[in-house]
């Protein structure tokens, strides 16, 4: 049991951005142990860390974390000192079909992870933290110009962006409260490997790949500020490691483009990569009637993170683009793995109406 300095239980291990901080911290920490908590739901995969799941500081719970018995059993059995919170349902388009189960896993489940960090730490919360991973969208909508910052009031226009935001709220709530150590972070949109190809730039890919419709909301004008997930596992370790009590830390990529202009240089890049010519991918974009509630723009002002702990990103978009397009032809297995009937079924009721 002392053989680690610190355990972590890092919740939806096996979803997009919990396996890269996952793999992070498995290979940076040899002396950390690492748990990871996943229900396995359509958006988590062990295929995501096959590259770690043999190593001796790695250990893997099927669980949910509104499972109150389950998580309490977690906590006992790995003496877990650290949580770091990723598990959430996270799609605004199924949060718009099923508000309910967002409430359940975001608010509820946050809630469970939280009494079972101030009963199992008993008030002794030397050397404990709860680390909040949440998003950008519980701002809200920005209009032409402007940025979040971390005093930014929250605002959220979704069903995803309230149950996120209401669980920050409650994260704060505890610190406040019973002086539980927390942080939270809010970032912007992710992209790179291992996404769930529900979400834009992996699902543009793969149509792209297979000559299927590109469904665009709207005009196409929605701004998003877009950070590389693998920015975003550096941000989470430092902000982990350096951040203070209490305080919120927004992580962006500074790179703002609206989704038509993004989708445009994904079908150039495709057309490139698989030798297709030029305009070829383009004319498969189809405007779709835009989601309800779409929020305008979001931009992240992290000049906070960049100057009080000395994070910054690595990649520029384009570079990073270019390396997540590879990675998805590389990995054309993995795509099919995952885009079982269920999600069939949902792409099916989502765009087939429109």
């Amino acid at each position: 049991m002392s053989q680690y300095t610190k355990r972590i239980l890092i919740t939806g291990g096996a979803g997009f951005i919990g396996s890269h901080v996952v793999r992070l911290f498995v290979k940076k920490y040899p002396q950390y142990l690492i748990v990871n908590l996943d229900a396995l739901t359509y958006a988590g995969n062990l295929e995501n860390l096959k590259d770690v799941d043999q190593s001796p500081n790695y250990l893997f719970e099927l669980g949910d974390i509104k499972d109150e018995v389950k998580v309490d059993e977690i906590f006992a059995k790995h003496s877990i000192d650290h949580v770091i919170h990723l598990a959430a349902e996270s799609h605004v388009d199924r949060s718009i079909m099923d508000p309910l189960a967002f409430v359940k896993t975001n608010v509820l489940g946050t809630t469970v992870l939280l009494n079972a960090c101030k009963k199992n730490w008993r008030n002794n919360f030397d050397g404990k933290l709860f680390y909040q991973v949440s998003t950008d969208e519980v701002y809200g909508t920005l209009g032409e110009t402007g940025f979040f910052t971390e005093e930014t009031p929250y605002d959220p226009r979704s069903p995803y962006s309230a149950s996120k935001a209401a669980a920050d709220h409650f994260v704060m709530a505890y610190h406040h409260t019973y002086h539980l150590p927390v942080i939270i972070s809010n970032c912007s949109n992710n992209y790179g490997s291992f996404h769930f190809p529900e979400k834009l730039i992996p699902l543009m890919i793969n149509n792209i790949r297979n000559s299927k419709p590109l469904p665009v909301y709207g005009k196409g004008d929605n701004v998003r500020d877009w950070l590389w997930v693998e920015d975003h596992a550096r941000a989470i370790d430092t902000i982990f490691h350096k951040g203070k009590t209490g305080e919120k830390y927004n992580i962006g990529g500074f790179n703002e483009w609206k989704n038509i202009d993004l989708v445009k240089f994904l079908c150039k890049l495709m057309d490139k990569k698989l030798g297709r010519p030029l305009g070829q991918s383009e004319k498969l974009i189809t405007y779709v009637t835009d989601r309800p509630g779409h929020d305008q723009r979001y931009a992240i002002d992290a000049s906070k993170l960049n100057r009080e702990l000395g994070w910054k990103p690595s990649l520029q978009f384009e570079e990073g683009l270019e390396k997540t397009v590879d990675w998805y032809l590389a990995n054309e297995e993995w795509v099919k793995h995952v885009t079982s009937g269920e999600y069939q079924k949902y792409y099916s009721d989502q765009y087939a109406k429109r």
